[in-house]
């Protein structure tokens, strides 16, 4: 075999596209485009754990986003459906803050970029509707642009998140609701649906609270928890009895993770 078509070989088994695509969780690809980023200095502990974020993931040490993280546009946020999505970030056409190579990174989608309509989409309103922009943590940014910049052109891309471990589950709420928040999503990242069933209920769906903390009207105390939930891509995933059945508010409980 020839050398070339060995690399070919490689190329296609490592999921990379000869159309310069990548390959995503559930089998499909997704093309670089273009926008922005500008980022966050670090100068007291992670920049995006304030308050939670618009995901509500709070310490993002603890659910295990680490340091490469981003809020994200209104445009990409989708009012909390990017939450804990990943993308491959590189800096382009910048000849002086870009790092030499064009090297990427991979993001986490942590929190919302709030618009800002008094300033123009070029000077300060790098989030105004419709732009896509990433406003990165300190330390993303270094892996693709200088400290020195201001703002960047970038080219990105969606791509499969690669977690340890399974998905988190941490239960709030109270006599007459519950409400979950889902962490560490492998492979799409993203959660689209999420049901719950306690060992008296059947299936109960969940709506959006906000980010991704799910909320349904409903009391599951002293009944074992099971979840099904569904990606951005539409896999689906059932861990079940996650919750044991004396389980209380503000636990965290891990369960089955998406597998490429």
């Amino acid at each position: 075999m020839s050398s070339v078509l060995l690399f070919l070989l490689l190329l296609l088994l490592s999921g990379v596209s000869l159309s310069g695509c990548i390959r995503l969780g559930s089998g499909g690809y997704e093309e670089w485009r273009m926008g922005s980023a500008t980022y966050i200095k670090e100068s007291l502990g992670h920049p995006l754990n304030d308050g939670g974020g618009a995901c509500g993931y709070g310490d993002l040490d603890i659910f295990r986003y680490g340091r490469y993280t981003a809020g994200v546009s209104g445009a990409l946020f989708g009012r909390g459906s990017a939450c804990g999505g990943c993308y491959e970030v590189r800096c382009v056409n910048h000849v002086l803050w870009c790092l030499r190579g064009s090297p990427t990174v991979v993001v986490t989608a942590t929190d919302f970029c709030a618009p800002n309509l008094g300033l123009s989409d070029d000077y300060g309103g790098w989030c105004n509707f419709p732009k896509e922009h990433f406003e990165m943590s300190e330390a993303a940014f270094l892996r693709v642009a200088k400290a020195k910049a201001d703002i960047v052109p970038v080219q990105f891309r969606r791509v499969s998140c690669d977690r340890a471990g399974g998905m988190r589950f941490t239960i709030t709420g109270g006599a007459s609701f519950l409400q979950v928040l889902i962490t560490n999503v492998a492979a799409d990242g993203e959660v689209a649906a999420v049901k719950v069933k306690g060992s008296r209920t059947g299936w109960i769906p969940m709506g959006r609270n906000w980010g991704q903390n799910w909320q349904c009207d409903a009391d599951l105390r002293g009944q074992p928890l099971s979840f099904e939930v569904t990606g951005g891509r539409g896999r689906t995933v059932v861990a079940y009895s996650v919750a044991p059945p004396d389980w209380m508010f503000a636990q965290t409980f891990e369960g089955k993770q998406f597998v490429e």
